[in-house]
């Protein structure tokens, strides 16, 4: 321990080792599914900060942590943003300095058991600040949180139908901080235990007494996936063939991925046509997925568009939430530079104005969404409270088929679907494309990136309610809570502080005359 110490007094070495300790964490998400790791993969980051010489090395190595952890999460982003990368990670890592501090601040030292206790509340609520800031859209979006990485743990997703994907972030970061104790602050096992122990009784009353789903129905949904094909011509000729494929399946929708057609349908009649005499013959209406520019106004839009067996059905959702510099560049005249380094948007998208429920037939509601935006919990509850059955995403990771994107974007749609009871489609163009049922359990084989097929899934319909429907983000009102009456009590304590300790009064100077206010009398 002092070898490592000794090695770790240089700023650099210690920058380094945030960086790898701060990218631990990926390994428990898509494509390495090392759920498990999430559970101690902070441990390794935690005590490198509660040994920083000062709250400033704490805060660098926080910065250095949440740089390593940007860049590793979204590592396969690097050939389409080239060095540009390093700049975003560099700069949503930032969000970590604070947290570093106070790691240092509330376990650094002889931290007593009450320090012990506080962190055990104080730093799980400032991850999930850092979480909710970086949520924003236009800083990527909530991809990557840490709760997300237990989408296959059962007793997981059910704490996602009371708390969201918040409270999974909450309990693992607060399991990390009490693993770190254990390890390296003997003198306070005690609330480190009992903080293991809360957790493990909350996961357990979540399982036993959150509601479940009921189950009150059945649909029958295909999903379409081209593969890898080049130009819109062919692809929609592939995925034409591969449609006709399911007449007499008595399938009840079908559905295609993003960007299935790259022209508008309302130029395209002759397109409008073979779809319409898809649906007839597989007697089931298409959401198949628009990439162009629009005829009835201005600029580039992804739509989610319904056909049935007498063509467009009028029912369309334009896509909200755009991709950081995918599919629009922030700021434009000042970070346009970007499209001459990498992949970026040479054109930005339009953005629809409202999220859209859309009928098939008589009993079936189907909330569309398209590409990240399955990210975002907030949409997919919305959906739910506007009475969907069936939760759709439409997704093309077609740029990044060889990476780790694919299986982390298919995973989020079982953290959406336990969240809010309704099972949820994940069709993409290229793979990976999955469905889970309302619990968010998986039904089926994915389709990976190496298929070009159709798959049909019989998805169990659930009605009802979740807590986390019914309340929201409650677990981040209570860490806003938590984080606010720390820092109020830090604030009269300081106060209190300087009150007891008052400086010395200093006599004023006198002369030689022995009076201060008139020298020489």
């Amino acid at each position: 321990m002092k070898t490592l110490g000794h090695w770790l007094t240089s700023p650099w070495r210690r920058s380094a080792a945030a960086v790898v300790a701060g990218a631990l964490p990926v390994l428990a998400f898509p494509a390495p599914s090392l759920w498990w790791c999430a559970y101690v993969a902070l441990v390794p980051w935690l005590l490198l900060l509660r040994t920083a010489p000062t709250g400033k090395r704490a805060a660098y190595d926080g910065w250095w942590g949440g740089f390593g952890l940007m860049l590793a999460m979204h590592h396969w982003l690097m050939p389409s943003l080239h060095v540009f990368m390093f700049l975003l990670a560099a700069l949503i890592g930032a969000l970590w300095a604070p947290w570093g501090w106070l790691v240092r601040r509330l376990l650094g030292g002889l931290a007593s058991r009450g320090q012990v206790a506080v962190a055990l509340l104080v730093l799980p609520s400032g991850w999930l600040a850092i979480e909710l800031v970086r949520s924003w859209q236009g800083l990527g979006g909530p991809w990557g949180m840490l709760g997300s990485s237990q989408w296959q743990v059962e007793p997981a997703l059910r704490l996602a139908s009371v708390g969201g994907v918040w409270l999974l972030s909450y309990l693992l970061v607060a399991v990390n901080v009490a693993v770190a104790v254990l390890v390296a602050v003997r003198r306070a096992r005690v609330p480190a235990v009992a903080g293991l122990v809360a957790t493990a009784a909350a996961t357990s009353a979540a399982w036993a007494y959150s509601p479940r789903p009921a189950v009150d129905g059945q649909v029958r949904v295909a999903v379409v996936q081209p593969g890898v094909i080049d130009g819109p011509n062919s692809r929609f000729d592939r995925e034409e063939q591969l449609t006709r494929r399911l007449a007499g399946q008595d399938v009840d929708l079908i559905v295609w991925g993003e960007s299935s057609i790259g022209f508008d349908l309302g130029d395209r009649p002759d397109l409008s046509r073979r779809l319409a005499d898809l649906s007839r013959a597989t007697g089931a209406d298409i959401l198949v997925n628009v990439d162009a520019r629009r005829s009835d106004q201005p600029g580039i839009y992804k739509s989610s568009v319904l056909v049935g067996p007498e063509g467009l059905t009028g029912e369309r959702y334009d896509k909200m939430r755009l991709v950081p510099f995918g599919e629009y560049i922030p700021a434009r005249s000042l970070l346009g530079w970007a499209t001459s380094v990498g992949k970026a948007a040479g054109e930005d998208r339009r953005r629809g104005s409202q999220p859209i429920v859309m009928n098939i037939g008589d009993d079936l509601r189907v909330g569309p969404l398209v590409c990240f935006e399955t990210a975002f919990p907030d949409m997919t509850r919305h959906l739910t409270r506007e009475g969907v059955d069936l939760l759709i995403g439409q997704s093309s990771t077609s740029s990044f088929q060889h990476s780790w994107a694919p299986a982390q974007h298919a995973s989020l749609a079982a953290l959406r679907a336990a969240e809010t009871g309704r099972p949820m489609v994940h069709a993409t163009l290229t793979g990976v494309s999955a469905v889970y049922g309302p619990g968010g359990q998986r039904i089926g084989s994915w389709l990976g990136t190496d298929t070009s097929a159709t798959q049909i899934h019989e998805i169990p319909l659930a009605h009802g309610t979740t807590p986390y429907v019914r309340h929201g983000d409650w677990t981040v009102h209570a860490a806003m809570l938590i984080l606010a009456l720390w820092a109020a009590g830090e604030g009269a304590r300081t106060l209190r502080l300087r009150r007891s300790d008052p400086e010395p009064r200093v006599p004023p100077a006198r002369t030689v005359h022995g009076s201060p206010a008139r020298p020489g009398r």
